[in-house]
Order: structure tokens, then sequence, then C-alpha cells
């Protein structure tokens, strides 16, 4: 879940900085930051420690409020060690906490699971090293892989470009692409989830979307059968999106996991973002072994309520084979009407109270 790449994130700036540990540290601005070099590097310690902490106290709903500081008289090689150190717990906390577990960050959806504290690990480690390594004069461009691991799971607002470190950088308001305004203010987004009675609707990022696309399970653990051709499909989908800069997280596909075990039982999501007219199209499959439970019914609820709480939406449709019985029932017990039919499909809406 990316301990491996917190660690290869830290080594490669511990080797970068390690050539101008006999400079003064203090004396030289960090580029592009209001903070000086060592005060950089003392950031990302602290970073590291704090994501470590979240995740290790399972913290879910606030930060847990410990202070961190260096002992006096610490020098610029110790903080490097300090680095180190704090990021081998962080790889730790990765390590040894379950894949479902998620623990409060503010953005942009207030929690993250380990997956998502190391992205945010490694890309404070890249980030600021290279304000640091840019504030001292030295040469730093650390592996695209470490870059595409970041922009794929808490940038999937980001069109990829074909150099992924310029990405992360024009991304994060430190340098420009071709074609692509300057940025000037930014967040990254770690993927939302929507919880149920018995479900967690765990949104896909880009990164996960295109293992499930193909062969691999997305990251997650799938009761026998799954995952289905409809949610391979579906998470293709969403990595295209990605890859054309249209994907926003919030309205792309999610996946339905069984808190009592965290296994996945299939997957829901939504077609694109809701139109002019606020009308929003809706989709979902469900492995064979899970069928006849109420989970669909479950999960559509809570996923069409989700969007007729947004301001954008105003209807939520469902188109569903006229032979689809079991599905049509889904939508029927989920509160969706039938408006319209044709030869091979009936389509449902859902509208938002008073509409």
């Amino acid at each position: 879940m990316g301990g491996e790449r917190v660690q290869e994130a830290v080594a490669g700036s511990v080797a970068a900085l390690g050539a101008a540990v006999d400079r003064d540290w203090e004396a030289v601005p960090a580029q592009g930051l209001e903070w000086n070099c060592r005060d950089t590097a003392v950031h990302v310690a602290v970073a590291l420690l704090r994501y470590a902490g979240q995740l290790a106290g399972r913290a879910a709903d606030e930060r847990i409020p410990f202070a961190f500081g260096l002992e006096e008289g610490t020098g610029n090689d110790s903080v490097l060690r300090v680095i180190e150190t704090t990021g081998a717990l962080l790889t730790a906390a990765i390590r040894t906490t379950p894949r479902e577990v998620r623990a409060f960050h503010p953005f942009p959806f207030r929690s993250a699971n380990p997956e998502g504290f190391a992205a945010m690990g490694v890309a404070e480690v890249l980030l600021h090293t290279h304000d640091i390594a840019a504030g001292l004069g030295l040469a730093y461009e650390p592996d695209p892989e470490l870059c595409d691991f970041a922009l794929t799971r808490i940038f999937p607002h980001v069109r990829p470009g074909p150099d992924p470190w310029r990405t992360l950088l024009w991304a994060t308001g430190r340098g420009d692409l071709p074609g692509r305004a300057p940025v000037t203010q930014w967040l990254w987004s770690n993927n939302m989830v929507i919880p149920t009675e018995r479900l967690t609707l765990e949104g896909l990022t880009p990164a996960a979307a295109n293992d499930l696309a193909t062969v691999g399970d997305g990251g997650f653990e799938w009761i026998e059968g799954g995952p289905l051709e409809g949610t391979r499909i579906g998470a293709g989908l969403v990595f295209k999106q990605y890859e054309d800069g249209v994907h926003r997280p919030e309205w792309g596909t999610y996946v339905l996991v069984r808190r009592e075990d965290g296994r996945a039982l299939g997957a829901m999501g939504f077609h694109s973002v809701p139109d002019e007219a606020g009308r929003v199209e809706i989709g979902y499959d469900l492995v064979e072994a899970a069928r006849g439970h109420g989970y669909a019914t479950e999960a559509l609820r809570a996923l069409s309520a989700w969007a007729l709480g947004r301001d954008e939406v105003r209807t939520v449709v469902a188109n569903v084979e006229r032979d689809n019985a079991p599905s049509r029932g889904v939508l029927a017990r989920a509160g969706f009407e039938a408006v319209a039919q044709d030869v091979d499909q009936i389509t449902y809406e859902l509208r938002e109270p008073g509409a």
C-alpha cells in the first residue's frame, strides 16, 4: 500500500541533500517558500511523523495534537537522519494498518486510507526536497514512478503529462507546462468514501481504476466471482477520463466494500459529471454471490442521496435492460420511477424532493 514508495522517496531525498550538510541551511530560503531550508527539512520530518501518528492512532475525527522538535545543536546531517527515521515510522504504520482503515486528513473529504497517507508522504518528501535543493543550488530529480505514484492517488483531477515530475511540479505551483495555465492555488485530493449501515462505498483512484480495468483487483479483496466485467469496464472509463483531464473523483466509480469483513462485492458509480440540466446517470453491478441481500439497494439509496444533496444535481437517472428484473427491483426499492422505455431498456429517474 505504498510503504516502499515512502522509503524510496526518503532515500532519494537524503542522498540529494546530503551533499550540502556542511552549508548553513538556516541562512538560505527554500525556493518558493517563506521557510528557510532548515525549517523546510524539519517540516518534512514533522509531516511524516504526523501521518504515521494518524494511522497508528486510528485518529478518525481529528488530528492527534502532539508536538515535535529537535534537540538543540542538531546538525543538518542529523536532520536527515530524523527524516529517515520518521519515514521509517510512516512506512511501518502503512504496512501494519489494514487497507480499509481511514484516518483524519482535512483535504478534501476529511479522511485518507494507508495508501493515501503513503502518497501524501511521498509528495511531501519530493516537493520539499525540490524546494530545499533549488535553494541550495543542488540537482534533484526523483524517479518518475514515485511522481506517478503520488499523481494517480492524490491528484486525480490533474491530467497526466509525458513527464510525471514536471506534471507534479506544475500541479503544485512549482513550474510550467506547455499549453497549461500556471497553478496558483492547489490541494491534493484523497478518495471519497460514503458509509452505509453495512457497506463502505470507496471511490476509485486513477491508480486503482487502471489496475482494475485490466487484470488486477484494484487493491481490494473480492468475494468469489468478482470483480465483474461491468466493474472493469467502469474502471476503464474512470482511467480514460483521468487521462483526458476531465475526471472529477466524486463523480466517478465506487467499489462496494462490506464492512463486516472488508471484502468487495461490486461497484456503483456515475457515467460523468452532472449535465447543465442537473441530470446525472448512475450504473452498478454486484457479484452474484452477494445478490439477494439488499446490498445494491442500500448502496443506491446512499449514493443517490449524496448526489441529490449537491446543488448541481436535480435528477439521478438509471437505464436498465427490459429483461433485467432484479435490477429493476433494486431501482424501485430505492425510490426510482420508470419514466420512459424503448424496445431494449427502461429509463428510471429519482428527483430531488419537491422537484
